[in-house]
């Protein structure tokens, strides 16, 4: 018998609930803004942080960069009306961290060689940097297409180079880039041929492409062997500007530093900041460590949720405000009909339950609708930027569970105002 008015109890609610769509519809509208919201904002958050993260672990955490950084006010040299600057890490640097610093595996120097490259009548400014094979696998980069540099072009001194995605997009974006001769431009050296022999996987990244790699896109920039480097080109950069060239001498732009063991990273960093510390006399170095980044990242993801949860939290909680005022105003104009249903029988429980049945149906089908479409503004939004579409399942349940929960809160109250109802004077109710 219970079972028997348990149903017909819901199935009065659901009936009260078809018999006013429009309504009913704009009551649940604020739950279903409210969870998609919870879930858009996350699973956007996350994948931001997802892609920053993963690019920071792609230089891998067992390493340390050096870099080399322009100082400010840094010594001017005048030669014929042009300025040179001499900075950065030199040979030197080379040798004394590979001798006398403990625990590292290699160190892979970087060489900024030339800033421009002409396929036929294109030219693409971007940085072609001299690199050891070694790099690639410091930095866990893949080749797409082609293969990586090898021990042997670095023996040769090759003429051989691999490019980011980027280039590839912009000088061959309807042909085959593996086997084409690209000429690599520079003031000291002139133009000399370079042919492709590999296309780099494109690195996602989020936000600035230079985002947690010390200002280095991967995507845009061609590599070709140390050796090459040594070989074909000075230290002497010459830029041009306003009509004036500026002269400078940097050896190495980066420095990779791979240690043996994450337990040696920050150690290692600290020794390298005080060796190098000895060696200059000016901040014309600056040492980067990735697995701090990625802790620190880590903690700012924490945050961020928290922060976005709140944020869209609020608008459930509207929501649910929402649903109170519309079922109070029910009560008030179904206050007859209660009044009827007490007459013939009906316990306060029973009302109860109708009332709350109600809200709780309202948010439920809310719910579902509005994970849809969080989930789906979530796969629009991260695509159109290029981020990761990160939608976890607590992400889900949680502002499934909240929606309902809203419901059951803000349904209570003008669920127990009906069934105070007196039934005389619910009966004379006009």
């Amino acid at each position: 018998m219970f079972t028997g008015l348990a149903l017909e109890t819901v199935r009065l609610g659901l009936k009260n609930i078809y018999l006013h769509k429009l309504r009913s519809f704009l009551t649940a509208l604020g739950i279903i803004c409210g969870v998609g919201a919870v879930i858009c904002m996350l699973s956007i958050g996350e994948g931001a942080s997802e892609a920053e993260m993963a690019l920071i672990r792609l230089l891998g955490t067992q390493n340390v960069i050096i870099q080399s950084v322009r100082p400010e006010g840094a010594k001017d040299v005048s030669e014929a009306r042009s300025n040179l600057l001499e900075y950065g890490l030199t040979t030197k640097d080379l040798e004394l961290i590979s001798n006398t610093i403990p625990s590292i595996v290699r160190v892979v120097p970087l060489r900024e060689v030339a800033f421009e490259v002409n396929y036929g009548a294109i030219r693409l400014p971007t940085k072609v940097v001299a690199t050891p094979p070694t790099f690639f696998e410091t930095i866990h980069i893949e080749v797409a297409r082609g293969r990586p540099l090898e021990p042997i072009d670095q023996a040769n001194a090759a003429k051989v180079c691999v490019i980011g995605d980027d280039v590839r997009q912009r000088l061959f974006a309807y042909k085959d880039p593996i086997g084409e001769c690209i000429m690599v431009s520079s003031e000291a050296s002139g133009l000399i041929p370079f042919e492709i022999v590999g296309v780099l996987r494109r690195v996602q990244t989020a936000g600035s492409p230079s985002k947690g790699i010390g200002e280095r896109n991967i995507n845009s920039e061609v590599f070709i062997p140390l050796s090459t480097g040594d070989a074909r080109y000075s230290d002497l950069q010459i830029k041009r500007s306003s009509g004036s060239r500026e002269f400078s001498r940097c050896m190495y732009s980066d420095f990779y530093v791979q240690v043996e063991s994450l337990d040696y990273v920050l150690p290692v960093s600290e020794m390298l900041a005080r060796a190098l510390q000895v060696r200059h006399d000016r901040a014309d170095y600056a040492i980067h460590v990735p697995r701090e980044r990625l802790r620190i990242a880590e903690a700012e993801k924490r945050n961020r949720q928290v922060t976005l949860g709140c944020i869209a939290g609020i608008s459930l909680l509207v929501g649910g405000i929402g649903i109170m005022n519309i079922m109070l105003a029910t009560v008030t104009e179904r206050t007859r009909e209660i009044g009827i249903r007490r007459a013939l029988g009906a316990k306060r429980r029973h009302i109860t339950v109708q009332f709350l049945i109600e809200a709780m149906v309202l948010t439920t089908v809310g719910g579902i609708i509005g994970i849809i479409a969080g989930s789906l503004g979530a796969h629009l939004i991260t695509s159109w930027v290029g981020w990761p579409t990160v939608i976890h399942q607590w992400t889900i349940l949680v502002s499934f569970g909240l929606a309902v929960a809203v419901g059951v809160f803000f349904g209570i109250y003008p669920a127990s105002a009906a069934a105070r109802l007196d039934p005389i004077e619910a009966l004379r109710h006009e």
